[in-house]
């Protein structure tokens, strides 16, 4: 990526938000490889016979995101941030609708990271599972909640996270420490 890049993603995205359409079609290759990278990651938490691929996941999720209206975009990170949350709610549908369809199986265990540890029957299940635990620390600590979708959920590094959210490396790293010892005590209590 050259150094002028982000800058570039970032003008592009301001003229989208100001109503420039031309310019869909122009931003894709300068955000495709890591939105990809993104999807990938997000699948990587999947179960293996998932019948998403990264492909249609980051396609879903564009079409989303460039037809957002309610959004101002500020700058790549932005962008980036909201698409995680988008990718996520795509899993979530999609892991909603495999657990109406499907019931039983053996049960197996997803972490994040090794601290947290869901058992149900399957992935599905463990996803949503955590989506809810997700859901209530939201309702309690949307900055917590942020940080969990963007770190676990989003693949992003506690100092992509950090430039995400604009904060400190230190405070990402002390709210997501605190964000999965609550993460774990809701979900070990089920």
């Amino acid at each position: 990526m050259s150094a002028n890049q982000p800058d570039s993603i970032t003008q592009m995205l301001i003229e989208l938000t100001d109503g420039n359409r031309e310019v869909v079609n122009q931003i894709l290759p300068h955000i495709y490889d890591e939105l990809r990278r993104l999807a990938s990651s997000y699948l990587r938490k999947e179960r293996s016979n998932h019948t998403l691929q990264p492909t249609a996941l980051v396609h879903e999720a564009y079409m989303k995101l460039i037809d957002q209206n309610r959004v101002k975009w500020q700058n790549r990170a932005h962008f980036f941030g909201i698409a995680a949350q988008v990718m996520r709610r795509i899993l979530m549908d999609h892991a909603r609708k495999h657990q109406a369809n499907k019931r039983g199986g053996e049960i197996e265990k997803l972490p994040i990271e090794e601290e947290i540890l869901i058992v149900s029957n399957d992935k599905s299940a463990e996803l949503l599972a955590l989506d809810e635990a997700l859901e209530e620390l939201a309702k309690i600590d949307p900055d917590k909640a942020r940080i969990v979708e963007l770190r676990y959920f989003g693949g992003l590094s506690i100092e992509e996270t950090a430039e995400v959210m604009e904060v400190s490396v230190p405070t990402i790293n002390r709210h997501w420490k605190l964000a999965k010892a609550w993460l774990y005590s809701q979900v070990a209590g089920n």
